[in-house]
Parts: structure tokens; sequence; C-alpha cells
């Protein structure tokens, strides 16, 4: 199965952080199961990583977007922490 990577807002998978900006809203999957869902707070370019405050636990989390299946969820769906 192809699977498309995200460049700028679209759908697909984000494995680049600098197609992030803060305020974004991100879910992080693990082999298929849902860890995090937040909005992105900061970016770090040189390490490849991002910082999200997660909706759920209400804590901060660093995310690598290599180790975790990262995407931004459709908006209006029942993860949309924009509308909670």
């Amino acid at each position: 199965m192809h699977e498309s990577a995200a460049t700028g807002k679209e759908a697909g998978r984000i494995i680049d952080c600098r197609y992030l900006s803060p305020g974004d809203v991100i879910e992080a999957r693990y082999n298929g199961q849902l860890y995090y869902v937040g909005t992105v707070t900061e970016t770090v370019p040189v390490l490849g990583m991002f910082w999200i405050f997660e909706a759920r636990g209400g804590t901060r989390k660093l995310i690598d977007p290599l180790a975790v299946h990262v995407v931004r969820p459709a908006a209006g769906g029942p993860n949309d922490v924009a509308s909670q």
C-alpha cells in the first residue's frame, strides 16, 4: 500500500516537522493505536521533532515524526481538539 507524505496543509503522513506550525492539530499513532492528539506548540527542525500540547492529558509531549505515524485529523472529526 502506497502512503503519501504531507507537504503543506493537505492530508497524509507528516514526516518532516517543517510542514507544521504552532496551532496545527495532529494525531500520533503507533502500530495503529492512537497515542496522542494535540496542538503543535513549537517545532525543532534541527532535531526533526516538535512539541505538542496533548489534549487528553493536558501535558506537553515531544514528538518524533519518524518514530510514530503523525497526521492531521479531518476537521470536525471525533478527535478535533479545536471543537473541545
